[in-house]
């Protein structure tokens, strides 16, 4: 995990360094792709210039707000909370009127997505600030992942890092001293974009859709032969399904740190 992080932590430097940036941005969620993505540019740019925002919703837990705090105190980063219910309200009045049956469920939690990813990117013209995006590769392979909402960005430096080895950096980084509150690692992961949401939901456990993606994407393996090595047929339909249809997607993603 060291090799890894020191990787990213590197590159973020460089990446900075080159495009003439001193600053970052980002979204705080309270959840572990974002609090990670935060400590990793705390560690490569120094906390003074990290700038995270918790962008609550209705949705938005306590805790979340609470985890999101207690970070950026731990890692000394700038912190500032915005409401967006109201701007979100606003733009779904208009789609829902424009709409005779209104918006379903999915194109709804988008718009809170694109709102932040909207802010976000307003700090980074007015500020000069690189926006972070905090997407792992198990969900942007899958399309689990809004276009300009939390694929917002000019670089998402976790991008190729799977899920189950995003847990096992914030373990690590861990290692000399609590940075990332066990509280964000142990707990559920969700977008909350919805009441009691949980990734599960949507997606196979971490540890079952990881391997597959690896022997698929990394392996290139086919499909007979990634369920030959054991994993449910359904499983593995379903996720090369997701991974072709989130093409599109993939194409849109902004710059990823190699790992």
């Amino acid at each position: 995990m060291q090799k890894i992080w020191l990787k990213l932590q590197n590159g973020l430097i460089d990446y900075c360094g080159k495009k003439g940036f001193n600053k970052v941005a980002l979204g705080l969620s309270g959840g572990m792709d974002s609090a990670l993505v935060a400590a990793l540019a705390a560690d490569a740019v120094g906390p003074q210039n990290v700038y995270a925002f918790m962008m609550s919703t209705k949705y938005t837990s306590r805790l979340s707000k609470d985890l999101a705090r207690q970070l950026s105190l731990i890692l000394g980063i700038n912190y500032e909370e915005f409401d967006i219910q109201k701007s979100v309200d606003e733009e779904l009045a208009l789609l829902n009127g424009y709409f005779p049956d209104g918006l379903n469920s999915v194109a709804e939690q988008n718009i809170q997505s694109r709102v932040r990813g909207n802010l976000l990117m307003g700090v980074s013209n007015n500020a000069g600030h690189l926006v972070l995006a905090c997407g792992n590769r198990s969900e942007v392979s899958v399309g689990y992942c809004t276009l300009y909402g939390d694929t917002a960005g000019g670089l998402m430096p976790i991008g190729n890092i799977y899920k189950t080895e995003v847990f096992k950096l914030a373990k690590w980084r861990n290692g000399g001293g609590i940075v990332i509150p066990e509280e964000i690692i142990n707990r559920v992961p969700s977008a909350e974009l919805k009441y009691e949401q949980k990734d599960e939901d949507s997606l196979p456990p971490y540890d079952v859709l990881d391997p597959i993606l690896i022997a698929y994407l990394d392996e290139k393996k086919i499909r007979d032969e990634i369920i030959a090595a054991g994993y449910p047929e359904d499983v593995v339909d379903f996720i090369i399904g997701l991974n072709a249809k989130a093409q599109f997607k993939l194409k849109q993603l902004p710059e990823m740190l190699p790992r």
